[in-house]
């Protein structure tokens, strides 16, 4: 089981090396961790955007930049277009954001006509971020804290087969799930807590294979062995969660701010639900969320 991210860089270096095609990668960061994991040996690179700037940024940076694949684009929309494009054409197993907003990289995805959406009724993106927590003894998976605002029964399903499938590539043979909600109480008037006792309750009937599903669980109860002591919550979710499930955007976006900004949190994101693995980090992001983020996309490669 892998319990820090820097585990995670040496578990993908075990796998085949895929292609990145980074989107708009104008600016030091991205490249900078585009250059550290092709040096890893983690990925071969492709990078979309204008081919002066980005030797510009690479002669300031000391990179090498034949290290890298270059195609031209100029603007950041249709770089985002021509990214996806390249993916389409069989060039490139990892999408990547670069220095374009997230609208516009979200829009080069979900195209109808040129997109990475695969073509279903029920398709869906969601947001997986996997958290290296001081305070936590390991690893947490957790969604949606970016893209989906209010999930209905069936997002809330398709979310948690993303949380597994994410935690069983990081070598947890049997994931567990809390789905959290204000409170552990099973209280019928608030949605987050019926719905996580009805999740909790399929998972006792053996209806969702491969992990341990627990709900309603409120955050302290999930993760804290003694609060759920003291609450008197049993089962073996509570307080060793590996994965969260959270009942909206407000929730997750809160919880993912706090941990990176008052507890130092380092993390690894991205978008699941298309054709290949997206990688959605902030402009702002560091480095090395951007680097932990590319060797989680590329994990999830099939």
């Amino acid at each position: 089981m892998i319990t820090k991210l820097d585990d995670l860089l040496e578990l993908v270096k075990t796998k085949e090396k895929k292609r990145l095609v980074a989107a708009y990668a104008n600016d030091s960061h991205t490249i900078g961790a585009i250059s550290a994991a092709v040096d890893k040996g983690i990925v071969d690179a492709t990078l979309v955007g204008d081919i002066d700037t980005i030797k510009k940024v690479c002669a300031e940076e000391g990179i090498d930049v034949n290290k890298f694949e270059l195609v031209q684009e100029a603007n950041d929309a249709k770089a985002g277009a021509k990214a996806v494009e390249l993916i389409n054409a069989g060039k490139g197993d990892v999408l990547m954001k670069g220095l374009l907003s997230t609208d516009k990289y979200m829009r080069a995805i979900l195209n109808k006509e040129k997109g990475l959406m695969p073509g279903k009724k029920n398709d869906m993106l969601t947001h997986m971020a996997v958290f290296q927590v001081p305070a936590y003894h390991k690893l947490l998976v957790c969604s949606d804290v970016a893209i989906i605002p209010d999930p209905d029964f069936k997002q809330k399903q398709a979310i948690m087969n993303y949380l597994i499938s994410v935690a069983k590539s990081l070598e947890i043979a049997k994931p567990k799930v809390a789905v959290l909600a204000a409170t552990e109480q099973v209280s019928v008037g608030m949605r987050a807590c019926a719905e996580g006792a009805w999740m909790g309750m399929m998972s006792q009937r053996g209806m969702i294979p491969g992990a341990i599903v627990d709900g309603p669980l409120s955050l302290d109860c999930a993760i804290d062995k003694e609060s759920a002591q003291t609450k008197k919550c049993s089962g073996e979710v509570a307080g060793d969660a590996d994965c969260l499930l959270f009942p909206n955007i407000e929730a997750g976006n809160i919880f993912y701010k706090a941990c990176t900004k008052f507890a130092g949190a380092e993390l690894a994101c991205m978008v699941m639900g298309a054709r290949v693995p997206c990688i959605l980090t902030s402009r702002g992001d560091s480095m090395n969320t951007k680097l932990y983020s590319i060797a989680l996309a590329t994990l999830q490669c099939k």
